[in-house]
């Protein structure tokens, strides 16, 4: 069976209809530390610990993110509720992220964009980075101090 439209077209399709955002512009708002964004890494568990990853992102991996942001999902999660937050998801080279970010337009969210070219654009950049261990203990810090603020 002959593909018909190629991943490209999809890509560029879904770019048409999605909020983009350049890694300077992303990194701006992390030194200033813009309390409305949250980063989403949607990459595969085996490129967060080959790469790394970013400060402070959620980690929700691309085949699972519609049922994470469900509420009607059992696999929901209820971070993906926050209205005051503009999720910004990134994956490799913003392919994944563009067609995930329609894909989240599509099932109602409006506080949804992407970064373009993606973890590779992100590391060219020389944006801040931390491996996956640093990025589990800093939320297992963070958990155990909001836990001890509660």
């Amino acid at each position: 069976m002959p593909i018909t439209k190629g991943f490209r077209t999809l890509v560029d399709e879904a770019t048409a209809h999605i909020t983009t955002y350049a890694v300077a512009d992303v990194v701006a708002r992390l030194a200033a530390a813009d309390p409305r964004l949250q980063l989403v890494d949607i990459r595969d568990p085996r490129e967060l610990e080959r790469e790394g990853t970013v400060p402070g992102c959620i980690q929700a991996p691309r085949g699972m993110l519609e049922f994470w942001v469900d509420p009607a999902s059992p696999y929901f999660k209820p971070v993906f509720a926050d209205e005051g937050k503009e999720f910004v998801l990134f994956c490799g080279a913003g392919w994944r992220s563009a067609l995930a970010t329609r894909t989240l337009q599509d099932m109602g969210m409006t506080n949804v964009a992407h970064i373009d070219g993606g973890f590779a654009a992100w590391k060219k950049a020389e944006a801040p980075m931390q491996t996956l261990a640093e990025h589990h203990a800093d939320s297992a810090a963070k958990r155990a101090a909001r836990g001890a603020n509660a």
